[in-house]
């Protein structure tokens, strides 16, 4: 073997170990992405348990948000100021959610049923109430968005129709 074939043969051995390096650095990067996507997945199961394991526990904030939702005119100035803190923490999480789908660590399937959400909780009189008076902005392009879906009544009026039934206690066959 000359000394030209072992240039070769070494160039040939560095290209394929090159190769076989840039295959395992794609594969990591993309355990890497489903690792960020599952972590950010938690993240977003993590804050709205938080929250509505408040609602479920604090039967005064859990009366304040039901109220609220619907009227806010019946609360006090201190459940209403408690109702605006509560929203801030509740819409602030679809805002997280929408970020991360955007910036593509979070699926399109879990931001559609969050965008879902979204549109659910704002098709309420007083949560639309409360985001045309909340005090501090959210970001432009979220604002734009719940915007859209108050604008655009994006929301499922039979699962708010099944919703007000269940509350009431009215008979859930006869609604559907």
């Amino acid at each position: 073997m000359t000394l030209d074939m072992l240039a070769q043969l070494g160039e040939f051995v560095g290209g394929f170990f090159v190769v076989v390096s840039l295959v395992y650095l794609a594969y990591q990067v993309r355990q890497n992405t489903r690792s960020i996507k599952a972590e950010n997945y938690a993240r977003v199961l993590n804050r709205m348990s938080e929250m509505q394991s408040r609602l479920a526990l604090d039967a005064d904030l859990n009366h304040i948000v039901v109220v609220g939702a619907e009227d806010p005119g019946r609360l006090t100035h201190a459940e209403r100021v408690r109702f605006a803190w509560a929203l801030y923490e509740l819409i602030g999480t679809a805002e997280f959610v929408y970020h991360q789908f955007r910036d593509g660590t979070l699926s399109e399937t879990v931001w559609l049923r969050w965008r879902k959400t979204l549109g659910w909780w704002l098709s309420h009189p007083g949560m639309r109430a409360w985001w045309r008076a909340k005090p501090t902005p959210f970001s432009a392009d979220f604002e734009a968005l719940a915007d859209e879906l108050i604008r655009d009544n994006q929301f499922d009026a039979a699962a708010i129709a099944r919703w007000r039934a269940f509350v009431a206690g009215d008979d859930l066959e006869a609604v559907g």
